[in-house]
């Protein structure tokens, strides 16, 4: 048996001659306990609502998405594209066409983002279940072109679910010299009927300014004629998306690029993540507060244990081996206080996810979710008890090893 870890296991449950060591102990361990739980709990409730963020996405974007890794189009015919439509880990591809226009209704206008797809679109995403309204998915009947626009969009555009008369797109033109004396042939203008339904994303991205409607009327508008801003791709049920995101990204070399859904929406997921590491480094150093109680009671422990010190000195043991008995006391506070807060923190995450006890509002419907969102990532918790073992350890090192050594010297 390990010599110093039994002699500290005993000195960490034994009674003590002044009844305030064992109090310090046990706040110690309380101390560290809290800390770690508020780690549990926060980075917890921080993954609740990127989880729930990157929900909203996948009813509106795509598994993968090509774009041209130089410029804003590629050509639609480009061999390498056709071979990824092809493969065998590929259920849907849809071809798209998105560009910045000018939308306009009676007296009223807005920057949009049209965005013309294939009619296979609500194949690839889960927009039919994000539509509102009477209408359906359609995007063109004959000569009519649709247009589906999102709920914030149409509230700024007066328009309603279905508007009785046309809305009018502008895009500029790509080719050709401006000419001042008759500004209206700077532009490229087509319009728009309702097809009876709205989309929500629950994004402001989306709901505000996007206007979905078909490739021929996006590649009218913006004469994108032969050519995609996007191919965008759902996997088979089973596939796996990071090989098979690889595997095109091989296939098509440095001529495009290959985006999941979280690069796709790299901005927000990325400041998710920095609030997430900044919560992660305040909590850690309030931990590192609550070390400071075990320095403390290390430090009345090895003065109460100076006579057992000479004691074992007589019978034969070295100063690296006292000093690792209170190193062993210290460390076992840290992982006591690791593992009680852990499983406290897992206890509350699971009683939030299961009754909802810290509500985001009084009034049901005012919040996309009642309750405060958490989701629990095993890597999380992996980091923060590596985390707190690490700051316990540390902090306690060279306290012990200079009281250690001021009384073995004695």
């Amino acid at each position: 048996m390990n010599f110093p870890f039994f002699i500290a296991r005993r000195y960490l449950f034994s009674k003590k001659s002044t009844h305030a060591i064992n109090v310090i102990s046990l706040i110690s361990v309380l101390g560290v306990a809290v800390a770690t739980m508020a780690l549990v709990v926060v980075l917890s409730g921080f993954n609740g609502f990127s989880d729930l963020v990157a929900s909203f996405f996948t009813n509106f974007d795509p598994q993968l998405k090509i774009e041209a890794a130089k410029g804003k189009a590629m050509k639609a015919n480009d061999p390498l594209l056709i071979k990824v439509k092809h493969l065998p880990e590929i259920e849907v591809a849809t071809e798209c066409i998105e560009d910045q226009a000018l939308a306009v209704y009676h007296d009223k206008q807005a920057m949009v983002t049209v965005k013309g797809v294939q009619e296979n679109f609500d194949s690839l995403t889960h927009i039919s279940n994000i539509l509102y309204g009477d209408g359906d998915f359609t995007l063109q009947v004959a000569n009519l072109q649709y247009g589906i626009l999102g709920i914030r969009l149409a509230q700024d555009l007066g328009t309603g679910v279905t508007w009785p008369d046309y809305l009018q797109i502008y895009a500029p033109q790509r080719e050709g010299q401006y000419d001042a004396s008759d500004p209206t042939n700077a532009f490229v203008k087509d319009s728009l009927v309702s097809p009876g339904a709205l989309f929500q994303v629950k994004q402001m991205k989306y709901d505000k300014g996007y206007i979905i409607t078909s490739l021929a009327f996006a590649r009218h508008i913006f004469n994108r004629q032969g050519e995609i801003t996007s191919l965008e791709l759902r996997m088979k049920p089973g596939v796996d998306i990071d090989h098979t995101k690889k595997e095109i990204q091989d296939l098509l070399g440095d001529k495009y690029k290959v985006l999941d859904r979280y690069e796709q929406q790299a901005d927000t997921f990325n400041i998710m993540r920095i609030e997430k590491l900044f919560a992660y480094i305040f909590l850690t150093f309030i931990l590192m507060v609550a070390c400071f109680n075990i320095i403390g009671s290390l430090s009345m422990l090895i003065i109460d244990k100076k006579n057992d010190v000479i004691t074992l000195r007589n019978l034969g043991a070295t100063d690296g081996q006292i000093r690792r008995i209170f190193l062993f006391e210290g460390r076992m506070i840290s992982v006591a206080g690791a593992i009680i807060g852990i499983a406290l923190g897992l206890l509350l995450c699971w009683l939030q996810q299961t009754y909802g006890l810290v509500q985001l509002g009084d009034q049901a419907g005012n919040f996309v979710v009642n309750a405060y969102p958490i989701s629990v990532h095993p890597e999380d918790i992996i980091v923060i008890f590596v985390t707190v073992i690490l700051v316990g350890w540390l902090s306690v090192w060279y306290p012990v090893r200079y009281m250690s050594r001021k009384f073995t010297k004695e």
